[in-house]
């Protein structure tokens, strides 16, 4: 297990000690790694991890990327708090050699929608999920689909009328 601090400089070698510490996490197989801040920005483009300089720190989802034996992202977890299957099932994948799941199934385009839909909520302190985008993107696909039909009832109307022997 690998930690990566990106709040450079404060996720000083010595910061991720005593974060590890205040957590209570002092296994032998997990590392804490302070990266130079210059590389930071694109470490996280290549981890597809994003966050946003706020006053109060950085607003981020907590991620977890699953490698795969070659180094190779193979799944990316995200959350608040992780149930065992958000972690076994991709590893169980990887060592039985099972191809993971359809990235166009129902429940991975659910997992996308509920990715983008999280949002920061400052009074609790934790991300939770806010449908608002699905709405306007609903409202806006309706909208446009309202526009297109008028252009073509209108369309219609006048070729019938324009076609009708005048009396």
């Amino acid at each position: 297990m690998i930690s990566i601090g990106f709040n450079q400089p404060a996720d000083s070698p010595q910061a991720l000690k005593s974060f590890a510490a205040q957590y209570g996490i002092n296994s032998p197989n997990w590392e804490f790694l302070s990266p130079p801040a210059g590389i930071v920005p694109d470490l996280a483009r290549d981890f597809g991890f994003s966050f946003v300089a706020t006053a109060a720190g950085f607003d981020h989802l907590l991620q977890v990327s699953v490698l795969d034996a070659e180094g190779r992202i193979y799944r990316q977890v995200y959350g608040e708090d992780y149930s065992a299957d958000y972690l076994t099932e991709p590893l169980r994948q990887l060592i039985t050699g099972n191809p993971i799941a359809d990235a166009t199934s129902l429940s991975a385009i659910l997992d996308q929608v509920r990715i983008l839909c999280s949002v920061y909520d400052p009074r609790t302190g934790k991300y939770r999920v806010s449908y608002a985008i699905v709405f306007e993107v609903a409202g806006g696909v309706t909208f446009l689909l309202w526009i297109i039909w008028f252009f073509l009832n209108e369309w219609f109307t006048r070729r019938r009328s324009a076609r009708r022997p005048s009396a």
